[in-house]
């Protein structure tokens, strides 16, 4: 479960052709991560490598992760379009390998129901935050403080085991990210046009904007997954 500002790097250029990059590139990342996912799910080999005893692989993975988000975030403006790109998909890639264990728990089926179910929210909820003319960036503390409680709960959950506190983690982070949906869009949104950047800032600032949605996309479908998911 990961969030991170889009504050990092500013659009440029027409913002309709903007938009269209960034979500293009949460696309492709999101299909990558599905087909890796996918493709591990479907490989007992695979799913007993990194679930069924040791639990190294999994947090080289965890680690990797957050290295590549952090790096892609903090050292864009250093990077050429190709390296951000590779950066984004490389991550894409392997967070597909970590997630890959919702087919060893969930039906096929119920997966795909679930991914169509937050396909449909997340575009309407995208939709809302372009075209409304309420102030999000009200919800921006309120939904930090959401996040850490999320964290804090499904942490003390892990040796709790309570399912009250379950449900409530569920519901919770199906809030907290419907809300960060809606406020990311209009934070691209509202970024100012820099007038002398040039295609490749464009570009690269496209990359950023798509992971921040990307990464509002996979927790959205991870909490509905939890409600709407049939388990094997």
């Amino acid at each position: 479960m990961t969030t991170l500002p889009t504050e990092t790097i500013a659009p440029a250029g027409d913002e309709r052709l903007y938009f269209q990059r960034v979500f293009g590139w949460m696309c492709g990342g999101l299909a990558v991560t599905g087909g890796v996912s996918a493709l591990v799910g479907h490989s007992q080999t695979a799913l007993n490598t990194l679930f069924g005893g040791s639990a190294v692989p999994l947090i080289v993975c965890f680690v990797v992760e957050l290295a590549l988000v952090a790096g892609l975030v903090g050292l864009v403006q250093h990077m050429s379009t190709f390296e951000a790109a590779a950066v984004f998909l490389g991550y894409a890639a392997l967070n597909g390998v970590t997630l890959s264990v919702v087919f060893a728990v969930f039906t096929t089926k119920s997966i795909f129901t679930t991914f169509l179910v937050t396909a449909a929210m997340f575009g309407g909820l995208a939709v809302w935050g372009y075209v409304t003319k309420t102030d999000l960036t009200k919800l921006g503390s309120f939904l930090l403080m959401g996040l850490f409680g999320l964290i804090v709960g499904g942490v003390v959950n892990l040796f709790w085991q309570n399912s009250g506190l379950y449900w409530a983690t569920t519901i919770g982070g199906i809030v907290i990210f419907a809300g960060y949906t809606a406020f990311d869009v209009q934070k691209l949104k509202t970024y100012e046009v820099a007038g002398t950047a040039n295609d490749q800032a464009v570009e690269k600032s496209a990359i950023v904007g798509a992971l921040a949605l990307y990464l509002d996309f996979v927790n959205l479908f991870l909490y509905l997954l939890r409600l709407l998911g049939r388990r094997k």
